[in-house]
């Protein structure tokens, strides 16, 4: 099965620059209701995904102590907050059981074309509509959605 019928492409998917503000970063979170963001660089390569926790464990960072206001931290960019790229991106071209098994840490995956670009998401919930579809197929989409 290919992945692209999956695709949540970049133009749906909310994600933030790599030099928003930290403010910036947690409003659209917060907008959103999203628990972790795609970012990426101006010219569109995926350089991670930031979460509530990268912002919070910053917040409680001694480098952030001086800092007493949300007006200070405007300072801070989400490069400067990223932890490590703990929701690594896919290619177009991986298999659904590749896809699974990144879906079992992440609630999205992110996919990257050839070079190294953005292109959109694929989300734990329709990885789990797939095989569950693949499982019981004779189970009518109404009794799907309940269980999903």
């Amino acid at each position: 099965m290919n992945i692209a019928y999956f695709l949540l492409p970049k133009a749906r998917v909310a994600y933030l620059y790599d030099d928003c503000t930290f403010r910036q970063g947690l409003e659209k979170m917060r907008h959103h209701g999203y628990t972790a963001i795609p970012v990426i660089s101006r010219s569109g390569q995926y350089i991670g995904t930031v979460s509530e926790g990268d912002f919070l464990w910053r917040l409680l960072s001694e480098e952030t102590e001086r800092h007493h206001t949300m007006k200070d931290l405007e300072q801070l960019q989400v490069r400067d907050i990223l932890r490590g790229n703990q929701y690594l991106p896919v290619r177009i071209t991986v298999t659904m059981d590749e896809l699974l098994d990144s879906a079992m840490n992440q609630n999205f995956i992110p996919v990257v074309d050839d070079s190294g670009s953005f292109i959109g998401i694929v989300t734990r919930k329709d990885i789990i509509r797939y095989f569950a579809e693949q499982k019981l197929g004779s189970i009518s989409q109404k009794e799907l959605r309940k269980i999903v």
